[in-house]
């Protein structure tokens, strides 16, 4: 799996390191470098030259050297995040300078900002290894996908992770309703219709709902059902950005939004009922679903159809089998009363999504 699983869960003003060091004499060369470190919200330190032994060359997220002041920083110690910033397109010395000062990479503005947007806000944020995102779709409707989704997030937040569950069908009702917080201040999807390029990780964080330990981005219940693709795109980089784990109740049907959130999911869980009708859905929710995501496993639910197990249910479907899914009494009951699925900690569901996590963490090598 692509993605690692950590159990810190730090505030937003946490893991964030210091700004990029910027070493250059180009008075115009500066100012674009200031204008992008501001759009990037990160705060730089400024020297002509190498600073002097206890300044930012040693201990820096990031370098970004002017082509004018490679001379001069040539015989520095070698380190990484080195970033040879230039403009002549027609320079071919400029690599070579690069080389020179051990720079990891080359860039010519004005072509380059929006990389070097990104990067500066990723040391900004303090970015680590990205969440590892799980998504959970069902193999027919009513297969109980929703309530996976959930007890996964749930079950994940109450492991100390910090957990982000987004729900991505905007026809299913509300993630945020299955959650006992309909009325819970934060954003949802409509906010973020005009998302595009970079979205802070630490600001979506903090602009969502919390329940049950968790951050939730789901649907309100206006006439807005559709996100444009580089929204996804944008919205969900930012939650992986911020580690931990994100979970995302995926909908039946694959349009050009759907296919971005499952271009970034690492693991996914389809929830299929044990009867012959449900397996042949799901066969075709696999067949769809699978072009774009790599790793789909299955998750069988019972009660079980004469000739069925679960191993029957992978084996016809063609997929690795991630569990039997359990059933559990009382759920309606507890949800009236707020309580979350797998929010007890000791149901059979709860049990589930609690091996789920530790298998993940093994095989994704996180801790």
């Amino acid at each position: 799996m692509a993605g690692a699983i950590t159990h810190d869960r730090p505030s937003a003003a946490e893991g964030r390191q210091g700004g990029p060091l910027i070493v250059t004499e180009d008075a115009d060369l500066l100012d674009d470098l200031l204008r992008l470190c501001a759009a990037a919200g990160a705060r730089p330190e400024v020297h002509h030259g190498v600073p002097e032994r206890g300044g930012g060359w040693e201990t820096a997220p990031l370098v970004l050297v002017g082509d004018d002041a490679a001379r001069r920083v040539r015989g520095a110690a070698r380190r990484r995040g080195v970033v040879l910033v230039g403009r002549d397109q027609d320079d071919s010395g400029v690599w070579r300078r690069a080389v020179e000062i051990g720079a990891d990479h080359v860039l010519l503005l004005p072509d380059g900002e929006q990389w070097l947007v990104d990067r500066i806000a990723d040391v900004a944020e303090g970015v680590g290894p990205p969440a590892l995102t799980v998504g959970v779709i069902g193999g027919r409707g009513g297969a109980g996908s929703s309530t996976l989704a959930c007890a996964l997030a749930v079950t994940s937040a109450r492991q100390g992770r910090r957990t982000l569950l987004v729900d991505a069908d905007p026809l299913g009702g509300g993630l945020d309703v299955l959650l006992g917080g309909e009325a819970a201040e934060g954003l949802r999807w409509p906010a973020f219709a005009a998302s595009h390029g970079r979205v802070g990780g630490g600001a979506l964080e903090e602009s969502l709902p919390s329940l049950h330990a968790l951050r939730v981005l789901s649907w309100d219940r206006g006439d807005c059902v559709t996100i444009a693709p580089e929204a996804v795109r944008a919205v969900l980089a930012a939650a992986r950005r911020r580690g931990g784990a994100v979970v995302v109740d995926l909908p039946r049907r694959i349009d050009e939004g759907v296919v971005e959130t499952l271009a970034q999911v690492d693991l996914g869980l389809l929830v299929v009922p044990a009867e012959l009708r449900a397996v042949a859905a799901a066969g075709r929710v696999a067949s769809a679903v699978g072009m774009v995501l790599r790793d789909l496993r299955v998750a069988v639910r019972g009660p079980y159809a004469p000739g069925l197990d679960d191993r029957e249910v992978a084996r016809l479907l063609g997929l690795p089998l991630a569990g039997e899914v359990p059933v559990e009494t009382g759920l309606l009951a507890a949800q009236e009363r707020g309580a979350p699925p797998g929010g007890d900690g000791r149901g059979p569901l709860a049990r589930f999504c609690s091996a789920f996590w530790e298998r993940a963490a093994v095989a994704g090598g996180g801790v």
